[in-house]
């Protein structure tokens, strides 16, 4: 337990493995440092941060570019951010599915998640 309330064992921890995270104890995960560095490893890491970092465009841009999927884990209004959006379906056209509704109709944001993913045209 010691060793998990060490700031730099818990970077090197999500920087190897970023699902680590959901093992950190709450003052780390409180920590924008060591949410960057677990998402920037496994996006999808996201669904451990906190609320105020799912919102955090930064974190939420690193996130989806590492895995389209974390969209997934993002706030609403990450959702409804079409840069965010964008990013994320380039990654992988199927994160189109979590994208907000004005954005899964939009033409170029189909174009490319179709490029990406065909599979992602039926969202």
């Amino acid at each position: 337990d010691e060793l998990r309330g060490d700031r730099q064992v818990v970077l090197a921890a999500v920087r190897q493995n970023g699902h680590a995270l959901q093992h950190a104890p709450d003052a780390m995960r409180t920590s924008r440092e060591v949410v960057l560095a677990a998402v920037a490893q496994a996006g999808e890491a996201l669904q451990f941060a906190q609320e105020k970092f799912r919102r955090d465009r930064e974190v939420v841009l690193t996130a989806v570019r590492q895995s389209g999927h974390a969209l997934r884990y993002a706030s609403a209004a990450a959702r409804g951010d079409r840069e965010v959006v964008l990013e994320a379906v380039k990654q992988s056209g199927c994160a189109l599915q979590y994208a907000s509704e004005e954005w899964r109709h939009d033409a170029e944001i189909a174009l490319i998640a179709g490029w990406s993913d065909p599979a992602s045209l039926q969202y």
